[in-house]
């Protein structure tokens, strides 16, 4: 598909059912990394076309990462994902400028129509 798709999120076991969800979509180009500040740096060096970001993690909150990204490149396009319960997050994140949001655990399906919806836009 020839798109770059960025994951952050600090559970490793979550990056690897992102990163299967998206190769079984056809995604192949694939980064991953496990906090905020990784991420951030990974997406100043690649320019993705879409960061899959998780909300709660130590250190920079995918909150924080969401409005540095953003701030440097008002193009950028996130997908934040966040656990049940956290609907004054996504609030913040999309008020912030998220392209889009879902919760886990999502199902294999609802996660490929959201990255395929937000990569057209």
């Amino acid at each position: 598909m020839g798109k770059k798709i960025l994951i952050v999120d600090d559970a490793m076991f979550m990056r690897k059912v992102i990163r299967r969800y998206l190769e079984h979509g056809g995604y192949t180009d694939i980064l991953e990394a496990e906090d905020g500040e990784q991420g951030h740096e990974l997406y100043r060096k690649h320019k993705p076309d879409l960061v899959l970001l998780d909300i709660t993690m130590p250190g920079k909150s995918g909150i924080e990462v969401l409005e540095d990204i953003l701030e440097e490149d008002p193009q950028g396009k996130i997908v934040m994902c966040s656990a049940v319960g956290q609907e004054m997050m996504i609030q913040k994140a999309l008020v912030s400028g998220a392209a889009d949001f879902i919760v886990k655990p999502f199902k294999e399906e609802e996660f490929i129509r959201v990255v395929n919806a937000s990569l057209q836009n």
